[in-house]
């Protein structure tokens, strides 16, 4: 089964008709997006744009040969012309399935919002899952598992319905997953890329035609990865943002509560709200035990204040303490932890400060603090495939 993505972008294009955004202004060639549409086999149509006809004669193909029209979503704007000799588009009831003469089986899925998806069977067996803009799969809790070779999805603006379809064994290491109703939320080229390859997702131009099934192009998930940045770099959105396409995510949060400081309740107040209801949090500074046990992927925020516990622990900043054994006992501690990072079986995103870069703190033990975090970090990175450093919100990669 073959299909070819005539347009990639949200119902209104990339970029937006007169819409002044950097996104927008810069989406240009092959981040140049018209509204999503897919054709498969040249027989089905899903979803009906304007220019459609010239898409396919664009990208080598004809909508001649299509003998059904579907329709995932309501189109906003102006009516769109049907094509001559084209079907009249429709929509399917959620549930209802499809038999064509091509042999290929369309049925319709329910959605959590407007719109309904579908799932394409083509006559050779394998399975396509195309949703429209916004919506995630409905019931599928409880219900048996459809395993899917592509998926064309809004990963970026649900990435709830990629971890859905993952916990249920929908989506697999196999699955073929294509970012599909682009907008200008997240900046296009290389930026969007490696957003999506850290969700094992992808995003092709408009007019490629890809094989169902041929999943030689699906970008392996980091299994290890550090996240490095100042003070509301925003390195923890960033770290978040990696797994918020997987379901059952672990939490750790090395901060504790700190009773009686309103300002850092605030902190992770606001940290709690921005991660999905499925994430179970863990505080905890004890990270060898988390790291050695198998699991859902694992978040650590933050290796720096970790590292404050642990010289806490060793008495670091009393010098004759340091002297005497603790300066060899957080040596020990940080090769745990880093030999744990070897082994582990989880997919890890840590976060931790990059201190080394600012003023010269003015004592002791303020500088033994930044250089024992330029160790640690060194080290923890040393086992990571891949490394980022975050400066303004803008994630730059160092490693991977």
């Amino acid at each position: 089964m073959e299909v070819t993505l005539l347009g990639t972008g949200a119902p209104a294009g990339l970029p937006r008709p007169d819409c002044s955004c950097a996104v927008c202004a810069t989406a240009l060639g092959p981040d140049a997006r018209a509204a999503t549409a897919a054709l498969v086999d040249g027989t089905l149509l899903l979803d009906l744009t304007p220019g459609a006809a010239f898409a396919a004669a664009r990208a080598g193909q004809s909508l001649g040969g299509v003998r059904q029209v579907l329709l995932s979503h309501p189109h906003d704007g102006p009516a769109v012309e049907v094509p001559a000799g084209l079907p009249q588009p429709g929509r399917v009831p959620d549930g209802r399935e499809l038999a064509l003469l091509t042999g290929h089986r369309v049925r319709a899925v329910a959605m959590d919002a407007g719109g309904t998806g579908y799932a394409v069977t083509g006559p050779d067996g394998q399975r396509l899952l195309y949703l429209p803009p916004g919506g995630a799969p409905a019931g599928l809790e409880g219900a048996t598992a459809e395993s899917y070779d592509m998926l064309l999805a809004d990963v970026v603006g649900r990435p709830d319905a990629l971890a859905r379809l993952r916990a249920v064994g929908s989506v697999g290491p196999t699955t073929d997953v294509l970012a599909v109703h682009l907008d200008h939320d997240v900046p296009p080229g290389p930026e969007l890329r490696r957003r999506l390859a850290a969700a094992g997702a992808r995003a092709v131009p408009d007019g490629t035609t890809l094989v169902v099934g041929a999943y030689e192009e699906v970008p392996d998930v980091p299994r290890r990865t550090l996240v490095l940045g100042g003070a509301r770099s925003g390195k923890s959105v960033e770290a978040e943002r990696r797994l918020e396409a997987f379901p059952e995510v672990l939490y750790v949060a090395t901060g504790g509560t700190r009773g009686g400081d309103t300002e850092w309740a605030a902190r992770v107040a606001a940290h709690r709200e921005r991660r999905p209801g499925s994430w179970r949090t863990a505080e905890t500074t004890d990270l060898v035990p988390v790291l050695a046990q198998d699991g859902p992927p694992v978040l650590v925020d933050c290796l720096s204040l970790w590292l404050t516990d642990v010289m806490d622990s060793v008495g670091a900043w009393d010098d004759a303490e340091w002297a005497g054994g603790g300066e060899k006992a957080l040596r020990e501690r940080v090769r745990e932890l880093t030999a744990a990072v070897r082994g582990t079986r989880r997919t890890v995103v840590a976060v931790s400060n990059e201190v080394g870069s600012g003023i010269v703190p003015a004592t002791a033990s303020g500088r033994r603090y930044r250089d024992e975090l330029g160790r640690l970090n060194a080290a923890f990175a040393n086992e990571c495939e891949q490394v980022l450093l975050v400066v303004a919100g803008q994630a730059l990669v160092l490693r991977g």
